[in-house]
């Protein structure tokens, strides 16, 4: 191992597949919002003009796809006289008017939860002033906080003759040697 100690070199390699395994899930991530995103831009949605938000705006982000849905339920009840797709009769034609908005509003709330989970796998900031960050950029972190302490912590090795560097300190001040190349160079021997 080099002159690792296997706890050493257990946590960089750690820190290796962490940092790998953030990288994985911001790319991810980043490619379902991508792909859910495009994939609601096709089919040309735009939020109803009586919306409550974002009336007029296509439907291609989580807050356009949750206004919609929001107004397909309202004009749902208000085609149905305020009944749902359980409450109508089985042979009632509203039947299939309801019907239709509770698939809409299940789609684009899967929509919605898709837009979360993505977020939610890159790692995203932001809720009242506090940080949010799970997912991909934390375990990119954790990986380069630990490749970082690993590099802090590891021993050092003479370039001359490979062997372990010794460090003496004098108040704040530290000095740094081989013990074999240099002897008797310095006090602390």
């Amino acid at each position: 191992m080099s002159g690792e100690s296997h706890s050493t070199a257990t946590a960089k390699w750690i820190s290796i597949v962490v940092m790998v395994i953030g990288a994985i899930m911001v790319i991810a991530g980043a490619v379902t919002y991508g792909t859910v995103s495009s994939t609601l831009s096709e089919e040309r949605i735009t939020v109803a003009d009586d919306a409550s938000c974002l009336a007029g705006q296509s439907v291609s982000g989580p807050f356009a796809a949750f206004c919609q849905a929001d107004i397909i339920a309202h004009h749902a009840l208000e085609a149905t006289g305020g009944k749902t797709y359980a409450v109508l009769d089985r042979e009632d034609p509203l039947r299939a008017t309801a019907m239709n908005g509770s698939f809409l509003r299940a789609s684009l709330f899967t929509s919605v939860v898709a837009f979360g989970v993505a977020f939610m796998a890159i790692g995203i900031v932001t809720r009242e002033g506090g940080w949010f960050i799970p997912g991909g950029i934390a375990s990119l972190f954790a990986g380069i906080f630990g490749i970082a302490r690993w590099r802090r912590n590891r021993p050092r090795t003479c370039p001359r003759c490979g062997r372990p560097i010794s460090e003496v300190k004098s108040g704040q001040r530290a000095t740094n040697f081989c013990r074999h190349c240099q002897p008797g160079s310095l006090i602390g021997q």
